[in-house]
């Protein structure tokens, strides 16, 4: 990250849940019923998970999403506000807050079910958001909101030069068409396979970034593979943690890896910062709530540097 460089806008056109989570020792097999260790609830989406892990990286962060008028809604508000992200364009619908159901296990790995819920109310923008998109310098995207309405966002980012930046989870029907839309994609191993009807992971990001501009592949502990017109330029390496729960490390990923775009750093140390973040991130319980701040990221970075 560049220091004293004012960083241009990013907006997030995002989900905004509720997540309910179950600390559980395995998954349930059809018509059982185990015991949990643990549930707590927070706010979350990936959408305003991203949101809240840009603006605490020090991006300039507006998030474009809808709640419901409830409890789940208001502490979605509240976080984002606490991250300092702008949140005037966080409508509330007549539809309940969407709501995550997370099962954490006990190595730290998770499984998801999503209701949409208000998510869902939206399809198309309204004047207020596309002056916010128009301003943008980057505009963040997943698939928790209708497609129609990322597809008008991102069709007028690019008419506008503002660069696109996509998280295709959970991977939907249709969600391919909007690849030629895509300046940078980001998908983990499993969404990458999906995507592309490609197994291996190379072949995977070789095939995406053959339409999409730019392919960060991620794979976990694994690290991740970087792929621009085809081709493979670059892989990273992840960073070395005793992870307890990874729900929420993606989104981390790639809203860190926005922020210091934002500001004008070179690619290599974006994602650098966002594998630093997304490593932070598991060594914590929750989403939004095991985001790390800027200073944090920055400490491990100097640290890493010797």
């Amino acid at each position: 990250m560049n220091a004293g460089t004012p960083p241009v806008s990013i907006v997030v056109l995002g989900s905004a849940t509720g997540d309910l989570i179950v600390r559980q020792r395995r998954l349930a097999e059809v018509g059982e019923t185990i015991f949990g260790t643990d549930f707590t609830t927070v706010p979350g989406g990936k959408g305003l998970n991203q949101a809240v892990a840009a603006a605490r990286a020090g991006g300039d962060v507006r998030f474009l999403g809808a709640v419901g008028d409830d409890e789940y809604g208001r502490a979605a508000r509240s976080v984002l506000n606490e991250a300092g992200a702008d949140t005037s364009g966080l409508a509330v619908v007549d539809a309940p807050t969407g709501t995550a159901h997370i099962s954490v296990l006990d190595g730290g790995d998770n499984s998801i079910v999503i209701v949409p819920a208000a998510n869902a109310a939206v399809s198309s923008l309204d004047d207020d958001a596309k002056a916010t998109i128009d301003a943008a310098g980057f505009i963040v995207a997943q698939f928790e909101r209708p497609l129609p309405l990322i597809g008008e966002a991102f069709t007028r980012a690019r008419e506008r030069g503002i660069q696109t930046v996509l998280t295709p989870a959970p991977v939907t029907p249709g969600g391919t068409d909007l690849l030629d839309l895509v300046d940078i994609l980001v998908p983990n191993e499993r969404e990458a396979q999906e995507l592309s009807g490609e197994e291996d992971p190379y072949q995977a990001a070789r095939s995406l970034s053959a339409r999409a501009g730019l392919v960060i592949l991620t794979r976990g502990e694994r690290g991740g593979i970087v792929a621009r017109g085809g081709e493979i330029i670059s892989e990273f390496r992840a960073h070395v943690v005793d992870a307890i729960d990874t729900t929420g490390a993606g989104d981390t990923f790639v809203g860190v890896l926005v922020a210091w775009l934002s500001h004008g750093a070179p690619l290599p140390r974006a994602i650098d910062a966002a594998a630093v973040a997304a490593a932070v991130s598991v060594t914590r319980r929750g989403a939004s709530s095991s985001v790390p701040e800027r200073r944090e990221i920055l400490h491990f970075l100097d640290s890493a540097r010797g």
